[in-house]
């Protein structure tokens, strides 16, 4: 498990240790004044982010009716309608219970960065997460933001939490990294049987290879350069990318909710294409997923329309047959949308009900989140 400590020679570290600038003493404020203050915001926030959420989920079911519309409804597209009303039922509820399995995996993962949390709060915020980044057009970034913002109510610094959520990220990225190598060498060694180019099995492991070497020379670059001002988002950042690093060093069994987050996730895509009769090779699978969620970068709530075109584009690129893609993708995304949606309700349901309770038993309000981040996490709810 990673320390919660910089390394002085981190670039954490060097920040910690520099002469911190005197601050003005703030006036003591009665905690019933201060949470009458806070309260109006408070109800504003939620009234807020609730409605927000209503609308992302409006927004999500439009587009989702959409593209089953237009599958059911254009003729060259009828035909991957026929083969979805053929998939096998059994392989659809495989592939519901690995996606289950897949967010069980990211809440493994999640609280191996946020130790200090309490266990309840650390599994509802890391749901809220998932549905976040299920609904949101940011994607897992824009999740990462709304869990900030919910631990930084709950009392974690803001320090902590831009810290953690980056090393989270860089560790569940890396993975993904990780997988789209070992794709495109598997593709190159013809062994089950993909499409093998220089161009689709060179380009992910080039990928791959420059995206780490470009993270990992980050926090190089920051230490050599201690003369240097740099951005005080660019140093978190950085100090993330070493604790993801530190917790390599330090195995924990949590590290396998990070193979797990990807590899159930993988896993659902390939149980369908099993439903469709027509079982893909384990390369084409991998790097067709992996590059094809790239898609999902575009600003479209929940990816309706363009996570499907990317996805099947890229298997077909790679030698899946087009109906079966088409089919496999449209019902993939289904239960990869709505399980984590649901979930993250629930879970942000819960946290809502969690406040509120302890603000009734303490009769205080939490310090407000910093203006920059609350901004960030209420614009991504409206």
């Amino acid at each position: 498990m990673p320390s919660t400590c910089p390394d002085k020679n981190s670039v954490a570290g060097q920040r910690a240790d520099g002469a911190a600038p005197a601050r003005r003493a703030r006036r003591p404020v009665c905690s019933a004044r201060r949470s009458e203050r806070l309260a109006p915001r408070r109800d504003v926030s939620e009234r807020r982010s609730s409605g927000g959420i209503a609308r992302r989920i409006v927004i999500a079911v439009v587009l989702a009716t959409a593209v089953v519309t237009v599958v059911l409804a254009l003729p060259p597209l009828r035909r991957v309608g026929e083969q979805m009303s053929r998939m096998s039922v059994a392989w659809i509820g495989v592939a519901v219970m690995l996606e289950i399995a897949s967010c069980a995996a990211y809440v493994v993962i999640f609280r191996l960065f946020f130790a200090e949390a309490p266990a309840e709060l650390a599994r509802r915020v890391a749901w809220t997460e998932e549905g976040s980044g299920a609904l949101l057009p940011t994607g897992g970034l824009g999740a990462l933001a709304i869990g900030g913002w919910l631990l930084r109510e709950a009392g974690m610094s803001t320090q902590r939490i831009v810290e953690s959520s980056s090393a989270l990220f860089f560790l569940t990225s890396g993975m993904n990294v990780l997988a789209l190598v070992g794709g495109g060498v598997l593709l190159c060694t013809d062994a089950f049987g993909g499409r093998d180019t220089l161009l689709l099995a060179g380009a992910p492991i080039l990928l791959g290879i420059g995206a780490t070497v470009a993270t990992l020379a980050l926090p190089v670059v920051l230490r050599r350069s201690r003369l240097r001002r740099w951005p005080s988002w660019l140093v978190d950042v950085s100090a993330g990318i070493e604790a993801a690093y530190r917790s390599l060093l330090s195995p924990s069994w949590r590290l396998l909710g990070a193979v797990g987050y990807l590899g159930f996730d993988t896993a659902v895509l390939g149980v369908l294409f099993a439903a469709c009769g027509h079982p893909i090779p384990i390369d084409v699978l991998v790097l067709g997923y992996i590059i094809g969620y790239l898609a999902n970068t575009l600003p479209v709530p929940g990816g309706f329309g363009v996570l499907e075109a990317g996805l099947a584009g890229t298997l077909v690129a790679y030698g899946a047959p087009a109906t079966d893609a088409a089919a496999a993708v449209v019902v993939y995304h289904a239960i990869a949308f709505w399980i984590p949606s649901l979930g993250g309700l629930v879970g942000y349901a819960l946290l809502r009900r969690r406040e509120s309770r302890q603000r009734e038993h303490s009769g205080t309000a939490d310090e407000p989140l910093s203006p920059g981040v609350a901004a960030h996490a209420e614009g991504l709810l409206q």
